[in-house]
């Protein structure tokens, strides 16, 4: 989806008018208009403002143009998965199992191999194959560099 397409579905799906929606983020009426025709995407600052308002993830509002992994153990992320800082906002570099109101679930690699290793194997990955696995992918992650 583009993000004309997301900002039209999100405001009609909270049951806000154009006028309603300026109102809320501090844009005209007409700036909401021009980013439900595509001809503009709002800036940064109302970006943030959108994601907090519809409780979803720049990314989200943008498309979903990237996709995210978490730097911390690699797990694919979205909007119900993306952890939060203390003041609500989306940190979209990390799971909300690796960062929690700020903080870091894991302090060390071998601790959440361990994790990995025990919680993600099955019929088709053997522990150690989860092991071999994550020892790889972790260092590559911008958490364990």
């Amino acid at each position: 989806m583009e993000t004309k397409e997301v900002i039209f579905e999100l405001r009609t799906k909270h049951g806000l008018s154009q006028d309603e929606l300026a109102e809320k983020v501090y844009v005209t009426r007409q700036a909401v208009s021009r980013w439900e025709t595509g001809d503009t995407i709002p800036n940064t600052e109302t970006l943030k403002l959108l994601s907090k308002l519809f409780d979803v993830s720049i990314n989200t509002l943008l498309g979903s143009p990237r996709k995210l992994i978490c730097q911390c153990c690699g797990m694919p992320l979205d909007d119900s998965t993306i952890s939060r800082e203390p003041s609500g906002t989306f940190n979209e570099e990390y799971c909300k199992w690796c960062y929690d109101d700020g903080k870091f679930t894991y302090s060390n690699m071998e601790d959440l191999i361990s994790f990995c290793s025990k919680n993600m194997s099955n019929e088709n990955w053997s522990p150690e194959q989860v092991r071999v696995y994550m020892e790889k992918l972790l260092p590559t992650l911008k958490h364990w560099k």
